[in-house]
């Protein structure tokens, strides 16, 4: 905190800065929505196994999930116009887009689960998730919160 920042001045900078952030991730998680709705009318659907139809549907949840979590804080925010609230909603947010995050996540692994079980089968399918989600663990909440604690 800059010492000529005030505690009002310090909460809209970090309530900006947290809503550009979500305005960054929204669209990634619009986009495998998107892709995630077409996947179910196309010819191949109906020939997946009930495991893909099972990881299918669990991701098409958790990205809606993680979408409507990432745009909440917009709705917040514009629900509660001038209502004298803009730290709660700062909190409240960062909780949402830390959710939303974890549920991108899995969401992520599930398609890279799909995709490879329909390429090369259920147990590499397993391994590269496996793999995908250790990547994204270590790059979006260890590395940071091993920053924080003065770690890394």
């Amino acid at each position: 905190m800059d010492a000529d920042e005030s505690h009002k001045e310090r909460v809209d900078r970090e309530l900006g800065e947290m809503l550009e952030e979500v305005r960054v991730a929204i669209p990634g998680a619009e986009v495998l929505f998107a892709f995630l709705l077409g996947v179910a009318f196309t010819d191949r659907f109906s020939d997946v196994t009930t495991l893909q139809r099972n990881v299918y549907f669990a991701t098409l949840l958790l990205t809606a999930g993680a979408t409507a979590l990432l745009i909440a804080p917009t709705a917040y925010h514009r629900l509660d116009f001038r209502g004298g609230d803009k730290e709660q909603l700062l909190f409240s947010g960062t909780r949402m887009a830390v959710a939303a995050l974890a549920m991108l996540l899995c969401a992520i692994c599930g398609v890279v689960f799909l995709v490879a079980d329909l390429l090369y089968g259920t147990t590499a399918a397993a391994v590269a998730a496996a793999l995908v989600s250790a990547w994204f663990l270590v790059f979006w909440f260890f590395l940071p919160l091993a920053r924080r604690s003065g770690r890394v």
